[in-house]
């Protein structure tokens, strides 16, 4: 005979009596009685024995008569095997958590028939791809049903960790595309490369254009794209480039250019009054 430890919820004075029927060949020795009762007592109960004052026990009869008033109220609170059938997995309750809340509720039950367990545990289970593979494989015991369901609770676990390591939004991801497009809106700059600049007496644009017409030099073949052109500002134009985004007075390609040609001496007539 076996006797599951008693943990403050059941009827205590049955406790005691399965205690004794299986000490029944040392029920006149009270040391060896008081010293393994403990032995059977888990949570509550063997939290109220440890706070028992030393040699506040004389016999067992005594002992157990202590125990059996402390846990009297505790009987009106045990449930029976028809309490599981109330417990019901939640539409986005885990199987993992779902098994361990009916697990706790039916270590309660005292002399629980492991069959109608069974049925119970399987009757709570979520429609769903599980509940479907449960009714086809139609487990016999208990063990037999968690086998299936630790395979099912990794898979579970696997896809929360799969999720988990996913953005959380899609306005996240976007987050660096924007940043980058902000960055794209601001004007592009390049460094000058003389300390000092020649004053032309004619607008930098008609000298371009000038100097396109008598070929003094070749327009670029392909004008280089600073910035994203769905973000340039199209009421400016460079005559150099030949795109929009900047003004040919603004280009600091022209500038260098120009001056390049003015300090050889090519553009004297742009220079002066």
């Amino acid at each position: 005979m076996t006797l599951a430890p008693y943990k403050g919820i059941g009827d205590s004075k049955v406790h005691v009596t399965k205690f004794e029927s299986m000490m029944f060949l040392n029920s006149n020795s009270d040391p060896i009685l008081c010293r393994s009762f403990p032995t059977f007592l888990d949570g509550a109960a063997l939290l109220w024995f440890s706070n028992m004052p030393a040699g506040s026990i004389t016999s067992f009869d005594e002992f157990a008569k202590m125990f059996i008033n402390h846990f009297a109220a505790s009987k009106i609170y045990v449930r029976d095997s028809d309490y599981l059938s109330t417990i019901k997995q939640g539409p986005h309750e885990s199987l993992k958590d779902y098994m361990t809340r009916f697990t706790t509720a039916a270590i309660e039950i005292p002399d629980l028939n492991p069959e109608v367990q069974l049925h119970a545990i399987k009757s709570g289970l979520r429609p769903g791809k599980f509940q479907e593979a449960i009714a086809v494989a139609k487990p016999k015991t208990l063990k037999e049903f968690r086998d299936k369901a630790i395979g099912q609770i990794e898979i579970e676990e696997l896809h929360e960790t799969r999720r988990n390591e996913k953005p959380t939004s899609r306005r996240e991801e976007e987050r660096p595309y924007k940043s980058q497009n902000r960055d794209l809106k601001k004007p592009f700059k390049m460094d000058l490369k003389f300390d000092s600049y020649t004053r032309f007496n004619t607008r930098r644009e008609d000298i371009i254009k000038e100097i396109f017409h008598n070929k003094l030099i070749k327009p670029p073949s392909r004008a280089s794209t600073y910035q994203d052109q769905r973000y340039v500002d199209k009421t400016k134009h460079c005559a150099f480039h030949k795109k929009f985004g900047h003004t040919t007075d603004e280009c600091v390609v022209v500038k260098d250019t120009l001056e390049r040609l003015a300090r050889q001496g090519l553009l004297d007539k742009y220079i002066g009054r």
